[in-house]
């Protein structure tokens, strides 16, 4: 049985053209990948960790790692378990991502105190495309990224298998369902799995649609070990239960079925550490909201600039480079010796930058940095910012008669500079008011062609810190 699953018709294409891009230094692959990953902190627990790398020795393998579809778009909280699945493509092993098409209609109690309210299924359908769409792309600039820094010559990269777990659960009947997967599960064990128990304490309890959402999620696993040969699972820690009801469901259904090897455990699993900062906070949030792998959700510019603390910035560039630790080694101990010069968070940004949205996502960051934070509007170009600053509140996008020959004052008012037209004339007559670094002359001072950056761009400031960046359309 074959499911259908979606590759990206010019990935090996595009595998092959980049194979020697770029000339700064490549670094080896590190060939024991269990050992990698560790030595970055990915891994937070393992199943049968020695049995696993004799697997791994011996064989290629197939991982797959779950994407819950209740949003259309990949966040930063889906790197840690991508990159995982990363570094095993890196060694010539085949990665399937999968779409939750069908869990995503139940919702996962795992790591909630509430339950998840229902989603229409069109919305799932949507997101579950634009996901399929995301993870694709995030691997193929993740191999650019990779091929600029490391060689791999030694390894066959497989394009990701991206699977809908809708493809197999919605033709399965209740009676079937109950056979295979309920014979083998017991109620005991699944009410101690702690998401359970966390949420039998609390006032609202669970329902038993989510009850039952471990044994959908261990059906995947078994459907794809079945089927595609898969011998991993790849989850965050909040997964660890689920995962193991998965190899638990392989490993009965094999013994009841008398298949040959059964009394041989089959599948293993490998949770992530979750994702926080050393005070606690969960990493990546901006104003409280998870930052989007999607530039049209967070700006390229938003992304570059997420803060990091000293006391997580080796940390993080372990994670989520493909730095080698003697490099990130010395970079933290140049870092140590002048901590505000900030140039471990530089390399960190532009790393992650450029893993996510390729080089020319750290090209549009930099062009948009050099005109907020540097004012350097010489060699600017206006296409890069505004692609740089999408859906930031910074940028604001006017109509060419909105503009020109309008005074600066009402511009400033417009763009929330000021809040009203006596308080920027105010402004402007303090001599507080900037047009591309230079104060307004005069109260009534218009907007100009001539003012224009790069015949587009025109930046407008209230005293040091409030910015406007007016595109004229």
């Amino acid at each position: 049985m074959l499911f259908p699953c979606y590759v990206s018709r010019s990935f090996t294409f595009r595998i092959a053209r980049v194979r020697n891009c770029g000339q700064r230094r490549r670094y080896h692959v590190q060939l024991d990948v269990i050992d990698d990953l560790k030595s970055r902190g990915l891994i937070a627990d393992i199943t049968r960790p020695i049995q696993l790398r004799e697997e791994i020795e011996s064989k290629s393998q197939s991982i797959y790692v779950g994407i819950d579809p209740t949003a259309k778009s990949l966040h930063v909280g889906h790197l840690l378990p991508l990159l995982c699945l990363f570094h095993f493509q890196l060694r010539g092993h085949q990665i399937i991502p999968l779409i939750g098409g069908a869990t995503g209609l139940i919702g996962d109690p795992s790591g909630r105190s509430t339950e998840r309210p229902l989603s229409e299924r069109t919305k799932i359908e949507y997101n579950v495309s634009q996901l399929t769409l995301g993870v694709t792309r995030f691997f193929e600039r993740a191999l650019r990224y990779a091929y600029r820094r490391l060689d791999c010559s030694m390894f066959e990269i497989l394009p990701p298998t991206v699977q809908n777990n809708l493809q197999w659960l919605e033709s399965l009947n209740l009676l079937e369902f109950l056979r295979t997967v309920g014979f083998h599960s017991r109620v005991n064990t699944m009410i101690a799995r702690e998401s359970v128990q966390a949420r039998l304490a609390s006032q609202q309890g669970i329902s038993f649609t989510e009850f039952t959402y471990q044994l959908l999620q261990a059906y995947d696993f078994f459907t794809l070990h079945k089927h595609l040969g898969c011998t991993i699972q790849v989850g965050g820690s909040d997964q660890w239960g689920n995962i193991i009801a998965g190899i638990e469901l392989i490993n009965r259904v094999n013994a009841g079925l008398g298949v040959d090897e059964a009394k041989i455990e089959k599948g293993f699993g490998i949770t992530t550490p979750l994702l926080t900062t050393a005070s606690g906070e969960k990493f990546g949030k901006s104003a409280g909201n998870a930052v989007s792998l999607n530039e049209q959700e967070t700006s390229v510019f938003e992304f570059d600039s997420i803060r990091t603390p000293d006391a997580d910035v080796g940390r993080y560039l372990k994670m989520f480079t493909l730095l080698p630790p003697s490099k990130i080694d010395s970079v933290i101990e140049s870092h140590a010796k002048s901590p505000e010069a900030r140039s471990a968070q530089r390399l960190l940004a532009q790393e992650i930058t450029e893993l996510v949205h390729d080089e020319d996502g750290v090209r549009r960051a930099e062009t948009a940095t050099k005109i907020l934070y540097e004012r350097d509007f010489a060699t600017a170009k206006a296409d890069d910012v505004v692609v740089a600053l999408n859906g930031n509140p910074v940028l604001h996008r006017l109509e060419v008669s909105e503009a020109i020959d309008i005074p600066i004052t009402k511009l400033a008012v417009k763009c929330h500079l000021a809040p009203s037209n006596n308080a920027a004339r105010q402004l402007a007559s303090a001599k507080g008011l900037y047009v591309n670094n230079h104060p307004v002359a005069d109260v009534n001072q218009k907007l100009v062609p001539a003012d224009l950056i790069d015949g587009r761009l025109v930046i407008l400031r209230a005293g040091s810190q409030k910015v406007a960046v007016v595109a004229l359309d």
